[in-house]
């Protein structure tokens, strides 16, 4: 019961907060007064002149497309060059060498895509200054990228007759400006008040208490990172084990601020969406479809860590879940979290395009795990990541629309718009692209001695953890089956290319999308217009995103954690 009404709260408070800070979001792409105006609207203008940037003038979609790929290509090679000379740059108090050209490639792709996959530890690789200047920036500006893509995405959608989409300086500065560097400075100030660690100290040299052995414990300015990580959808972690580290989420309230910070943005963006739109009934449609998903695939973790592991039976363990005892697979799992928050912490990330972990998903049932896989394999559009998340949605949204209107014999149309060829092959590139991406680089990986070399474990386990490694690569996650060997040249270079792609391959066609609907005429609803705000309608995108997803995946899951869990069975 406790942990259903844990549930409940969670849900219930994120569902909440979803119209207040969606309206307030919408003001701000609106460009209408909101009360940080007197100082975020000086600063904003200030930045535009230091910039030479008219904020009054429009881009096309190509021209929106450029400057999104130059301003991230270019904070691409800051964060590798950061990398490479920290050895010589100052707050570094350890005195931490160049990271590899591998690794430094890995990881600027990584954050400046959102990513934010890990082959290394932070507190052992990272000076301050790199995880400062170089993640933590990067955290920002590619979260505000994706929330760019979106809006411009939306003017797309509610626009007629014009090649305009927006100004992607101005839709970028305003998403840091008003929405994520105050919400970041909030949740900061609450994650150090619960004990996440904020300084520029070197290394703490402690002696235990009681064998008198001394121990380096790390230590760094965590909390400003680790605030936006989540905000951001980003999930990078300051230090190794990420959120599982009690410097990192200490205590309960810590951990139920950052899972909610994680959805917060991506659900109020919904609505943000709905109201930018002109009719709220769709924003809070696309909301339901997430969140339907997210609740039926959490309740499968839930069950599978729950039901506990038929091996430790043999072993004589206790998975009896007691009032002294949380029973179960708590394998790789805090004490301090138990199995509910643990499997929801492991769909909540993989839901949205996080990444970050309060556990080991690499120890989770191979059901249990196969949730948060299937989770990124459907695109990362269930909440997905802020502005991505939504975008990606709607590009099943397209196809959903389409495909109807094939069914009934009657042109497509969305919210006045005629849904044609060109919006179909763009939407197509866009939940395709990230399949082809992770098979193929599951693929090649396997078929190669250097993908092959560092899998340490056997059979459908080992199968599975490269599988997920292309998964969260191809759809901008970063999580990990952390069993792999995944720092190497190899991996590295594959996963950086990966991350790439699917990043950028698929903000151009969304854009593409947009000036499209943007140029087309608004044509009014008729009595052959599909609603796209009903339960029929919420029940058939669901139908379509699972079709895709199974269709996509199923023989690769029926390789990896289904035959594993037929293996734990003893089948």
């Amino acid at each position: 019961m406790n942990a259903f009404l844990q549930l409940i709260f969670y849900f219930g408070v994120l569902l909440l907060l979803t119209k207040p800070l969606g309206a307030y979001m919408a003001k701000v792409y609106q460009d209408e007064r909101v009360f940080l105006d007197p100082l975020a609207g000086r600063v904003e203008r200030w930045l535009y002149r230091l910039s030479g940037i008219d904020s009054r003038s429009e881009m096309t979609w190509k021209t929106y497309a450029v400057a999104m790929l130059v301003f991230n290509i270019l904070g691409l090679i800051a964060v590798y060059l950061l990398q490479r000379m920290q050895g010589t740059l100052p707050l570094n108090p350890q005195g931490l060498g160049a990271v590899s050209p591998d690794s430094a490639w890995n990881t600027a792709v990584s954050f400046a895509s959102n990513t934010n996959w890990q082959g290394y530890g932070g507190e052992t690789t990272m000076s301050y200054l790199t995880q400062m200047l170089g993640m933590t920036v990067q955290n920002f500006v590619s979260a505000a990228t994706g929330m760019a893509v979106l809006v411009a995405l939306i003017r797309g959608i509610t626009r007629h007759t014009t090649k305009e989409i927006g100004n992607f300086w101005v839709d970028m500065t305003r998403s840091v400006l008003y929405i994520l560097l105050p919400l970041s400075l909030i949740l900061a100030l609450a994650l150090v008040s619960q004990g996440v660690v904020q300084t520029f100290s070197e290394f703490k040299l402690v002696t235990a208490l009681q064998s008198g052995e001394t121990q380096l414990i790390a230590v760094g300015p965590a909390a400003s990172q680790v605030a936006i990580k989540q905000l951001g959808t980003n999930g990078g972690g300051f230090f190794n084990v990420n959120s599982a580290h009690p410097f990192e989420n200490p205590t309960p309230f810590s951990n139920f601020l950052e899972m909610l910070s994680i959805l917060i943005l991506p659900a109020a963006l919904c609505y943000t969406y709905g109201k930018m739109v002109g009719d709220t009934r769709q924003g809070w449609a696309l909301l339901a479809v997430m969140t339907i998903v997210i609740v039926a695939l959490l309740g499968v973790a839930i069950w599978s860590e729950q039901s506990g592991n038929p091996m430790f039976i043999a072993m004589g363990i206790d998975q009896v879940q007691t009032d002294t005892n949380p029973g179960g697979n708590m394998e790789g799992k805090e004490v301090r979290f138990g199995i509910v928050n643990s499997a929801l912490w492991a769909t909540v990330t993989t839901a949205a395009s996080n990444g970050s972990v309060n556990s080991m998903h690499d120890s989770f049932m191979p059901l249990g795990g196969l949730v948060p896989m299937w989770l990124m394999q459907l695109g990362e559009i269930i909440y997905g990541g802020v502005g991505s998340g939504l975008y990606g949605m709607l590009a099943f949204v397209i196809i959903a629309v389409f495909v109807s209107g094939l069914m009934v014999g009657r042109t497509p149309e969305y919210l006045g718009k005629k849904i044609e060829a060109y919006e179909m092959k763009m939407a197509s590139i866009v939940i395709l692209i990230p399949v082809m991406v992770v098979l193929i680089g599951t693929a090649v990986s396997l078929m190669s001695e250097a993908g092959r070399e560092t899998i340490f474990n056997p059979s459908a386990h080992g199968f599975s953890e490269v599988l997920y490694a292309f998964s969260s690569a191809g759809n901008n996650n970063g999580s990990a089956f952390a069993g792999l060997g995944a720092n190497t040249p190899f991996y590295n270079i594959a996963l950086g290319i990966a991350m790439f792609i699917a990043r950028y391959w698929l903000a151009i066609p969304v854009l593409a999308i947009a000036g499209s609907l943007a140029n087309k005429k608004k044509v009014p609803a008729s009595a052959g217009t599909l609603p796209t705000h009903t339960p029929l309608f919420i029940a058939w995108v669901i139908g379509v995103i699972t079709i895709v997803g199974a269709l996509s995946f199923l023989p690769a899951l029926a390789l990896g954690p289904i035959v594993e869990h037929l293996m734990v069975l003893g089948k």
